[in-house]
């Protein structure tokens, strides 16, 4: 693990044999994510050869060799002519998911007045650092949702800290709403689907990308700090339409469109359309060979 993605599989795998999970009949396309698979895959693609195609999520930091294709998101710097990218990460979100969703909404939810606001909270991490006036300055906003007659359905994510939590719930108290507390299951993707207006915090890709696969307006909280490579994924949300800053004060409630992120599906359209290229061209080789064996043949039989 410590060494991954640049060792080998473990000899304990004794991959490619009866004894391995791993053994032929190898798969017609095997996928891979995180730095423990990669070698993995390696080792597939190097036993199967051309009969697997192989696909790495993510960057595998191991080179353009390692899979057939690489998908990585927009921000990222790799490129190269087996590398696809996404304005957003893969999600489970897809148009039908949301649709069921919107049909099973709990009664709680479908209580709330409209126009309906999911508030999606992430926290610190490594990028952004959430001062005490980041806190405030949300708050700020989210009550003057709360007062041009906005419902809200907030929840909390594992990163979120306590002092997001409490000014949150101030600023949100006087005004219809759902706030997940953490127990039961999580409503958040009742949330997504049932709202008119999204606010999510910038230190999550994730969540920002789930929430632009609703076709929404996407408000964008930006606490201190940040780095350029979040920069770049934010930007790109705001060229395509999808997603604004968050003003510090709203004095309308925004109805800006456009057309949903599925990146999962556009990804699963591109490994489709590259594999079956790929298959046709190994079958012609295929019929290729089968023809100069044939015309061998004939050419031998003629001679006598």
């Amino acid at each position: 693990r410590w060494l991954s993605p640049w060792a080998g599989v473990a000899r304990r795998e004794k991959f490619g044999t009866e004894e391995s999970s791993f053994a032929p009949p190898w798969p017609q396309v095997a996928l891979a994510t995180g730095r423990a698979s990669i070698p993995y895959l390696r080792a597939l693609k190097t036993r199967a050869g051309a009969r697997t195609f192989t696909v790495v999520l993510q960057d595998p930091k191991t080179g353009p060799r390692t899979a057939d294709l690489i998908w990585v998101p927009e921000h990222d710097q790799r490129r190269g002519v087996n590398v696809i990218t996404t304005p957003t990460a893969p999600h489970s979100f897809s148009a039908a998911r949301l649709s069921q969703l919107a049909d099973e909404t709990p009664s709680d939810i479908r209580a709330l007045p409209g126009p309906r606001v999911a508030v999606i909270l992430g926290g610190k991490n490594a990028v952004y650092k959430f001062t005490d006036a980041d806190d405030d300055r949300l708050a700020r906003a989210l009550a003057s949702l709360g007062r041009l007659g906005a419902s809200f359905m907030i929840t909390p994510s594992r990163r979120t800290h306590e002092r997001l939590i409490r000014v949150t719930d101030a600023a949100t108290r006087d005004f219809p709403r759902v706030l997940w507390t953490g127990e039961g299951a999580n409503p958040y993707p009742h949330f997504l689907a049932n709202a008119d207006l999204l606010v999510v915090t910038a230190d999550s890709v994730n969540m920002t990308g789930e929430c632009c696969a609703t076709g929404k307006p996407v408000y964008v909280f930006e606490p201190s700090q940040g780095s350029d490579k979040f920069r770049r994924f934010h930007n790109a949300l705001q060229a395509y339409g999808a997603t604004r800053p968050l003003p510090i004060e709203l004095t309308e409630l925004p109805t800006w469109d456009y057309r949903p992120l599925d990146s999962a599906a556009m990804i699963a359209a591109e490994i489709e359309r590259r594999w079956l290229r790929r298959s046709d061209m190994l079958s012609g080789l295929m019929d290729e060979g089968r023809g100069d064996r044939h015309g061998a043949a004939h050419l031998k039989t003629r001679s006598r």
